[in-house]
């Protein structure tokens, strides 16, 4: 049988906690984060925990220190954010982007569903269904591209899914709204590519130039489809970030 884990350390908690803020843009390039001082005071933990915290962030590459100042996000930390991000951002500042962030919506209407949708919305092949697609920019310059995709009834009873304008609180929630339906868990595939040269268009890439592709399903209570996004991402920003265990 595995063994159960243990409770994550009180500095790696401190530490996940400011790289959540890093990567959901809370904090950008050139902010700088909580003091020692401060995390002790604010998380109520000695100096050395603190220290250990700011180190672990250090080591992971998300912050520098700067001698005699503080310590800052470093400038070269421009991530890739994915939906899990955003999804957190909305539900604890109403927002989905950070204020150099935004979006425009290319295209917002009825279509049939490709076979890779169908199959990840449990859909039958050729079914109708909605489709939007939009492109992000960060610091005005194009960083993603991304096409969601919602089963036709969904668009029956949420309209403005259909309209080629932003939906100010977000697509999820707009839909959770709409449909009564709540989003539980989503799965992310990671995979790369050549990029087509409607990509390399939109996002102001060389020919050829590798992508970065993410496929996300969100899944309700009930563990049925809710939307499929596929995104594809910029080569040169990293796109995901892990730290776990190993004993």
């Amino acid at each position: 049988m595995p063994e159960i884990q243990r409770v994550v350390p009180k500095y790696l908690q401190i530490a996940n906690y400011v790289r959540d803020q890093i990567l959901r843009g809370d904090l950008q390039p050139g902010d700088e984060v909580p003091s020692e001082r401060q995390i002790a005071s604010d998380w109520t933990v000695a100096r050395p925990t603190a220290t250990r915290a700011l180190e672990a962030l250090r080591q992971q590459g998300f912050v520098e220190s700067r001698q005699g100042s503080g310590t800052y996000v470093r400038d070269r930390m421009r991530p890739n954010r994915l939906a899990r991000e955003r999804y957190i951002r909305a539900r604890e500042t109403g927002k989905i982007y950070p204020a150099n962030e935004r979006a425009v919506i290319l295209a917002a209407g009825r279509d049939i569903a490709p076979a890779h949708v169908a199959d990840a919305l449990g859909l039958a092949t050729d079914a109708g269904v909605v489709r939007r697609q939009r492109v992000i920019y960060a610091d005005d310059t194009p960083v993603e591209v991304s096409t969601a995709w919602y089963a036709s009834s969904i668009g029956d009873l949420a309209p403005d899914l259909l309209v080629r304008e932003r939906i100010r609180q977000g697509t999820l929630a707009y839909v959770e709204q709409c449909t009564g339906r709540h989003a539980q868990h989503a799965r992310d595939e990671m995979s790369a590519r050549l990029a087509t040269s409607e990509e390399r268009g939109q996002l102001q890439l060389d020919d050829p130039s590798a992508i970065l592709v993410v496929r996300h399903v969100v899944y309700d209570s009930e563990d049925r489809p809710l939307e499929f996004t596929e995104a594809v991402h910029l080569p040169h920003r990293w796109a995901f970030e892990s730290t776990y265990a190993l004993s």
